[in-house]
Order: structure tokens, then C-alpha cells, then sequence
């Protein structure tokens, strides 16, 4: 029967990724996988979550099954964290997934189970997978405008105008913080706006939080998810802990289905279960077990939160280092946004014919779209990357 299988389209990261190790270049630059990297280019384990190895590996006593929708004190912790007090935790229906992306797919399938015509307004762009997901499980995809080409900021008039066609048994698909590719992000205003928008149309709102921490802080970041949560009927969110407890490989998320009607939770709960059940049965719990030591260990939760704050205050420093070697070297600002924007990404605006020289010519690697990992920059990486934007005519 395999002689009916068909090539499947390449990862468009991952090959970058292969290309960047088979380059023998020795000042070749790495801006495209989406990792945190501190100055000396490693993935650190960050120390909070080293120390709950610790404590784990002489607590644990059994690797049973954890239940279907994970451990319990799981869930408390990421609802808290993402939530805090915006709505009842009994509001909450929370399930345990491999990674922010298996909670994303989970998200995807409890939508079209709800309604099995449901159309998922999504950002262009967006993180590709989101595509690539919604496609695979022929789920109706409606991009809406978001990026502006012109400012490298957010098109939000084309955004509301698009976002205004959404209806009741829609979904529509919002970065939390920290938009992904772009690194353009809403104000607390614009946000309003969206949360008013989506009142009037009866559209459900699906947040995907795989950033918080990396944008304005980690409370900082929540707000937007936690007004959408409180003002409207019914939200869906997906968070991740591969970037803000730096335990990638773990794959540690969680789906959370929030209705203001809580006589609904129940069912919620057991749909999440269930769909747990159809996809992988239990989820990891290794990585989650971490993330619950962390998060209820006042010691150890405020250590996380300070290397957090330097990781983020880092990449801050970097854009505007970048932003100010490009205006020194361009004589121009039109590279301020990159000081504006929020997170790991940013999106240059270019052309993938630039980017293209960028590595044949200054083994400077990025994705197609000109998105590009800030967080792979360093003190002596920020101006010769600068150097190259400018030597290439971006």
C-alpha cells in the first residue's frame, strides 16, 4: 500500500535548519529556527526548572499513567498563570497536551466538533503550522489582513474590516502576544476593539499564548488574552511552555475551553478528554510535572520569573541594538520598528530573493519571509547582520 503514498511538502524551517549545519562557513548566522539562544548560542536549562529535575528525581515515586486530561495541579497553575482572577477556574475546562502545538490541534479538532462547519479566521501571516493543520484536517481556513508590508506594523483597519465578516460558529485565531512571524502586535485599545468586534458577531475567539514573558512581562502579556476571556461568551486558548520555562523537547501545553455559562464545563471537560483520548491517550507529563514544581514553589517561581525578565529584557536590548546599528549604517529609521516590536520574531518586509543573498552571500540564514529569530543575535552577531541588510539593499 505505500506505493501509493505521495512526497509530503518539506518543512520550510526544518530545511533551513539542515542547510544552516551543512554550511562550512565559519561566521554563518542562524536567525531561522524558533529558539531562545543566550549570547554564547546555547539553549540554556533554566535554573528553576534544573532544580525541580532535582527535586523531582528524588520525589518521584511511580511513571504511571498521569489521567487523560493530565495532572490537575497542571492545569491550576498554567489557568493562573495565563488567567489569574479573569474568570472563575470553575469557568474552565483545561486539558494537558504535547506542546503548544498539540493544544493548537486539540483546539482545531474540539472547533470542528462543535461545529462541523467551522471556519477558522486566521492572520496573514501566521505561524505556518496553523495553516498546515487546518488544512490537513480540511477545516475551512479565512485569512484576515494583518501585516502591514509598508510600516512593518499591524494592518488593523484591513484586519477589523476582514474580522467583521467572521460569524456566530466561527472561530477566529489570535496571536496572545507576541505575534508569530511578525513580531506586530495590537494596543490595549486595538485590542478592545477586537473584543467588541467579536461581541457583536458571536465568533469564538481562539488565543494562541506560546510567548508570554518574551514580549512587555509575563502579566504584561496575559492582558489582552485575559479580556477576551472575561468580556466574551466563550474563548478558547492555547498556551504553550516550551518558551517561557525554555522546556522545548518536554512538549508541555495546555488547551483551556472558558464559557461564561459554567453548567457547560462538565461536558467541555469530558470532550477534552475525549478528544486526548482519540489522539495520544495520555499526555507527557514529565515536562508538566516541572512546569506545576515551578509555578507552586515561591522560591523557585521567583527565580524562573527573574531569568525570565532577564531573557526578555535580552532581546529587548538586541532589537534596539540592531535597530540603532541599522539606522547608523542606513542613515535612515525606517528599521525602528524592530525596537517597536514584541518577542522573539520580527519581520523585515523584504523580499525572499533578499534573503536568499543574505545567505549565499553573508551565510546570514532567515526564513523565506523575512521573518528572523531575534533571540539568535548576539553583541558581536547585531552589526554585522546590520552590515549585511544594508550591503544587500533591503
Amino acid at each position: 500500500m505505500f506505493e501509493t503514498l505521495k512526497p509530503q511538502p518539506a518543512d520550510k524551517i526544518l530545511a533551513l535548519v539542515q542547510k544552516f549545519k551543512e554550511d562550512p562557513r565559519p561566521q554563518k548566522i542562524d536567525l531561522g529556527v524558533g529558539v531562545y539562544k543566550n549570547a554564547e548560542g546555547v539553549t540554556p536549562v533554566m535554573r528553576a526548572v534544573k532544580a525541580a529535575e532535582h527535586q523531582l528525581w528524588q520525589d518521584e515515586t511511580t511513571k504511571s499513567y498521569v489521567g487523560l486530561t493530565g495532572d490537575p495541579a497542571f492545569s491550576d497553575g498554567m489557568i493562573q498563570m495565563v488567567l489569574g482572577d479573569a474568570v472563575p477556574r470553575g469557568a474552565v475546562a483545561a486539558a494537558a497536551t504535547p506542546g503548544g502545538t498539540g493544544a493548537v490541534r486539540q483546539a482545531f479538532e474540539l472547533a470542528r466538533l462543535a461545529n462541523p462547519d467551522v471556519r477558522v479566521f486566521v492572520s496573514n501571516p501566521t505561524w505556518p503550522n496553523h495553516v498546515s493543520m487546518l488544512r490537513y484536517l480540511g477545516i475551512e481556513m479565512v485569512p484576515y489582513r494583518y501585516f502591514d508590508e509598508a510600516t512593518c506594523g499591524v494592518d488593523f483597519e484591513g484586519m477589523t474590516a476582514d474580522l467583521a465578516q467572521a460569524k456566530a460558529g466561527d472561530v477566529v485565531l489570535l496571536h496572545g502576544c507576541c505575534h508569530n512571524p511578525t513580531g506586530a502586535n495590537l494596543n490595549t485599545a486595538q485590542w478592545q476593539s477586537v473584543v467588541d468586534l467579536l461581541a457583536k458577531s458571536g465568533a469564538t475567539p481562539m488565543i494562541d499564548i506560546a510567548y508570554q514573558g518574551f514580549g512587555d512581562g509575563l502579566e504584561e502579556d496575559a492582558a489582552a488574552t485575559r479580556l477576551i476571556a472575561a468580556s466574551l461568551p466563550e474563548t478558547i486558548i492555547a498556551a504553550s511552555c516550551s518558551k517561557n520555562f525554555g522546556i522545548y523537547r518536554e512538549r508541555t501545553g495546555l488547551l483551556m475551553a472558558i464559557s461564561q455559562d459554567v453548567s457547560k464545563q462538565l461536558v467541555t471537560q469530558g470532550t477534552l478528554a475525549y478528544l486526548n483520548r482519540q489522539n495520544f491517550s495520555f499526555p507527557p507529563d514529565h515536562g508538566a510535572r516541572l512546569v506545576t514544581i515551578v509555578l507552586n514553589d515561591p522560591a523557585l517561581c521567583a527565580d524562573w520569573k527573574a531569568e525570565l525578565e532577564q531573557v526578555r529584557l535580552g532581546m529587548l536590548d538586541l532589537r534596539q541594538s540592531l535597530a540603532t546599528e541599522l539606522q547608523s549604517r542606513a542613515g535612515s529609521d525606517r528599521f525602528s520598528f524592530l525596537a517597536q516590536h514584541r518577542g522573539m520574531f520580527s519581520r523585515l518586509g523584504t523580499t525572499p530573493d533578499m534573503v536568499e543573498r543574505l545567505r549565499v552571500e553573508h551565510a546570514i540564514y532567515m526564513v523565506g519571509d523575512s521573518r528572523m529569530n531575534i533571540a539568535g543575535l548576539n553583541a558581536t552577531s547585531v552589526p554585522i547582520l546590520a552590515q549585511a541588510i544594508v550591503d544587500v539593499g533591503i
